[in-house]
């Protein structure tokens, strides 16, 4: 086979990688379950692309992606259950349903009242999964909450997150991020208090407590927890490189440094950054 621009010769590679006698062996043995942690990376390394900036890594990581798509669609396929053109199918109907104010009758409305449109439509959607099941004898989806539909898999802060968003549509919402400040307060104590006098168990639970009140305040502050972290991940990477390549100048290592003169360095790589910020707003006016 050639590579092609096509998506039906991406599905007819799945199809020979997954042909039994003439496949690839390692495509063979995979399950649902076995590649879903795939998938989950390769949503990763797409957001990563973005992040850089790198739209040839984008191309990339997307053909990835969708490789995953098409993966999972040739295994339903070949157990009776959906094949890629009803994933399609799905996605379009869902699409064109939820925007009536794009492809139907409804026209000129604001923001507020096209996430007012989508929640209904989505209401109307899972009343309609509801009879499905019953029509084809299996039992509800067990809950009923509002909190349902939030992926088990997401990491943790964003799933924090999209709980409490959904939380807040119904009213359980501080209207003040100082309160919820209040609250981070009030869960750093209970993690001292864990310290001071209890196991690992509460000391998790109280920390637990205090990320989710975390991820609550950058919520209000309208700030993505995840994104944030992940800046930070990236900064503390940067500043504990040039703490390295500063002792690997005098012929030294981390370890054979003091706590003392590495919080030094790492004084030293805050300033430097602070300087090159300014050296780069400075030339941004001058240019302007």
């Amino acid at each position: 086979m050639v590579p092609s621009r096509d998506i039906a010769r991406l599905i007819e590679i799945m199809a020979a990688l997954r042909t039994p006698g003439s496949g690839c062996p390692w495509d063979l043995e995979q399950t649902y379950a076995t590649i879903a942690p795939y998938t989950v990376e390769e949503a990763y390394e797409v957001a990563d692309a973005i992040a850089r900036g790198d739209l040839g890594d984008l191309k990339e990581e997307l053909g990835d992606l969708l490789l995953q798509v098409v993966f999972h669609a040739r295994m339903a396929e070949e157990d009776g259950a959906f094949a890629f053109p009803d994933v399609v199918e799905a996605i379009t109907t869902k699409l064109v349903r939820r925007h009536p104010h794009v492809f139907g009758a409804a026209r000129d409305l604001s923001p507020e009242a096209v996430k007012g449109l989508w929640a209904e439509i989505k209401a109307e959607e899972k009343r309609e999964k509801a009879a499905r099941r019953a029509a084809a004898g299996l039992p509800p989806d067990e809950g009923g909450s509002v909190l349902d539909g939030v992926p088990l898999p997401l990491p943790a802060l964003t799933r924090a997150l999209k709980l409490q968003e959904k939380a807040s549509r119904v009213g359980f919402d501080w209207n003040d991020a100082r309160q919820v400040l209040a609250k981070i307060r009030e869960e750093t104590d209970e993690v001292a208090e864990a310290l001071d006098s209890h196991g690992l168990a509460a000391v998790r639970d109280e920390m637990g407590d205090l990320l989710f009140a975390v991820v609550n305040l950058a919520r209000h502050a309208g700030v993505d927890p995840e994104a944030a972290l992940a800046g930070t991940n990236d900064k503390f990477m940067r500043r504990f490189r040039f703490l390295e390549q500063a002792l690997d100048v005098q012929g030294r290592t981390p370890e054979a440094a003091s706590l003392d003169e590495m919080e030094a360095l790492w004084q030293a790589a805050k300033q430097a950054e602070r300087g090159a910020a300014s050296t780069t707003g400075e030339a941004s006016s001058a240019s302007a």
